[in-house]
Order: structure tokens, then sequence, then C-alpha cells
């Protein structure tokens, strides 16, 4: 993939686009990796019950499949943020904005722990009771 002189790739996707995508990826990755795990958990600790909080551990076999789809999109997308040249962006463009880059980190970091969370929920879970 060779980089045109406007920061664009050959395809024309640019990358703070391909970091807020990556992202994005990566918080969606995690949502579904604790869904059967935390989910359950944060409902019953905020007092919410019935027999449905069970059904969201029917993804408990799934969870190693969305961790490692998860891990993946992460490690792109930190990646991208933090080990890749900062391409230069036009002033007034989203890119250009310092906002845009906390938020992709934001997430990045929220993802990552939430991922981290999930596989070892076997290990601190005990501890809430």
């Amino acid at each position: 993939m060779a980089l045109t002189d406007d920061g664009t790739d050959s395809v024309g996707t640019d990358f703070p686009t391909r970091k807020g995508w990556l992202a994005a990826g990566g918080v969606l990755g995690a949502i579904l990796t604790s869904a059967c795990c935390i989910g359950p958990l944060v409902l019953l600790s905020l007092g919410v019950s019935g027999a449905w909080i069970g059904n969201l551990t029917a993804l408990q076999p799934y969870n190693p499949v969305f961790a490692v789809v998860a891990l993946g999109f992460i490690a792109a997308g930190f990646r991208q943020v933090y080990f890749r040249k900062p391409t230069v962006c036009a002033p007034g463009t989203l890119c250009a904005t310092p906002v845009s880059a906390r938020i992709t980190k934001t997430a990045l970091w929220a993802s990552l722990i939430l991922v981290v969370a999930t596989l070892t929920i076997g290990w601190w879970a005990p501890l809430l009771y």
C-alpha cells in the first residue's frame, strides 16, 4: 500500500478514518466478549434480575473467538494510533482536532480494559462475593 502526497493510501482511505474504524471494532468486540460474563454480573449488581439474564451466558462458548477478534482490532488500533507516523491534516478537518485523537485513544484503552477484565473474571469475580 503506497501513500500519496495527501496522506491517503492507494485505495483512498485516510489513516484517521481507519483509526476510528479500528477503535469501533475494538469496542464492539469488547462488548461482545463481556456480554456473557461481565454483563450479567453488572446487571445483578445493579439489582436487575430475571430469568432472561441466564440467556446472556449462552454466548460463553464464543467468548474466545470474540476476545481474539477484539484484541486483533485493538492491537491494530494501537498500532495506528501510537506507532504510525502522524499524518498531516488540513486545518479545520476532523483529524486536525485533538479531540478526535483523544476519543480514539479512550475507546481503545477502555476496550482493552474490558477485554482483559472479561478474560480474567474467574480470578477477580469471587472477590466481589
